[in-house]
């Protein structure tokens, strides 16, 4: 082995992390672009697990109980979350995994180059201050963790093909809810449109740094009915606490303003915006459909609503996890996770406009 290449190395190393599907002369389908995604625990495939001192982790049970194993992975879920189950749609065997995972291997990130890299930390929001007490990486931490992978693509691939794979790949965001908790939970007094104005200017700050480091394709994923998280239930008795959820209204229709005029603005650019307050609330509101019965209470907690107190190994923790849309305080479950992505993935225009992943990712 002592007398292997680098590269022969890096083959193998990309084997046993990707598994035996990452070369298969037999695979007929199209290569999936590489993933990056940013954002919150709604996306956090374990990132904040290598944070040291980090106040927002998941690395411990009953998190992760339907897991391979029952294994505690870092993810806010019994099981897999969104990231995850719109990687398995896009082709790939398993999500790509947080950028600090990788980058404590030796070539770590260079295998960035096959799938993508999850940078999502719980916790963490559109503005620098959000989850400052909580010891997370906000958006602008996150990115500049991708800059420092986008240097080692440039080093290993160079100039033009990185620009290549950066304009072909997939830049997918899950932010905002934490930000409108703090709001609440700070009592803020600043006007309702103001601050829905000061995040947009945050968003729009982002999304134009990340055009100019290469993406091009944009999959957002909008602030989901926050308002009925069974935590927040808690603030209006066991309903949903309607001012939250009407900030949630007000910050999907700002950002697809947003992102619509960004789009004249920065030639390339193209999106995606899944509308996930519109696709909870349908679902709350009726159920049965969608094959859920509770819709209040979380699956694992403690208290209240099994509200009052976070997931952890002496919570109260449900039998029948798949009837289930809250796994905990704040999260959904697995089950309402990947109904989640194979919306965004799939779904018509009045839940993802103007075009769905699925139609992003095969744009030219």
């Amino acid at each position: 082995m002592e007398n292997m290449c680098p590269f022969s190395l890096l083959i193998l190393l990309a084997l046993s992390i990707f598994g035996p599907n990452l070369v298969n002369a037999d695979t007929v389908r199209p290569t999936p672009p590489p993933i990056f995604i940013l954002g919150d625990s709604t996306a956090d495939v374990g990132t904040n697990s290598y944070i040291p001192d980090c106040k927002a982790a998941a690395n411990f049970p009953h998190n992760g109980i339907d897991f391979v194993n029952s294994r505690p992975t870092g993810r806010f879920s019994n099981g897999l979350n969104s990231a995850d189950h719109l990687a398995r749609l896009f082709g790939y065997n398993s999500s790509p995994p947080p950028f600090l995972f990788l980058h404590s291997l030796k070539y770590g990130l260079q295998l960035g180059i096959y799938r993508g890299v999850n940078f999502a930390s719980g916790g963490s929001g559109l503005l620098d201050d959000t989850g400052l007490q909580l010891n997370v990486l906000n958006l602008p931490q996150q990115i500049n963790q991708f800059v420092t992978l986008r240097e080692n693509l440039i080093a290993s691939l160079g100039h033009e093909s990185t620009k290549a794979l950066l304009g072909k790949s997939l830049f997918c965001i899950s932010t905002g809810s934490n930000d409108i908790f703090v709001y609440f939970k700070t009592r803020s007094t600043m006007p309702k449109e103001e601050f829905i104005n000061h995040l947009m200017e945050a968003y729009e700050n982002h999304i134009k740094t990340l055009y100019s480091l290469g993406a091009r394709k944009f999959g957002i994923i909008s602030v989901p009915p926050v308002g009925c998280c069974p935590a927040n239930r808690l603030l209006n008795g066991t309903r949903c606490f309607e001012p939250m959820n009407d900030f949630a209204r007000c910050f999907h229709s700002a950002l697809e303003k947003l992102m619509c005029n960004l789009t004249s603005e920065l030639h390339g650019m193209k999106y995606s915006l899944g509308d996930t307050y519109k696709m909870t609330i349908d679902v709350i509101d009726n159920p049965q459909p969608f094959n859920f019965k509770n819709v209040d209470t979380a699956c694992c907690g403690h208290g209240a609503l099994k509200a009052e107190g976070i997931c952890n190994a002496t919570a109260s923790l449900c039998s029948d996890r798949r009837q289930y849309i809250f796994w905990d305080l704040f999260h959904p479950t697995d089950a309402a996770a990947r109904l989640a992505a194979n919306t965004l993935y799939g779904g018509p225009t009045h839940y993802v406009s103007p075009i769905n992943f699925a139609q992003l990712a095969a744009e030219n």
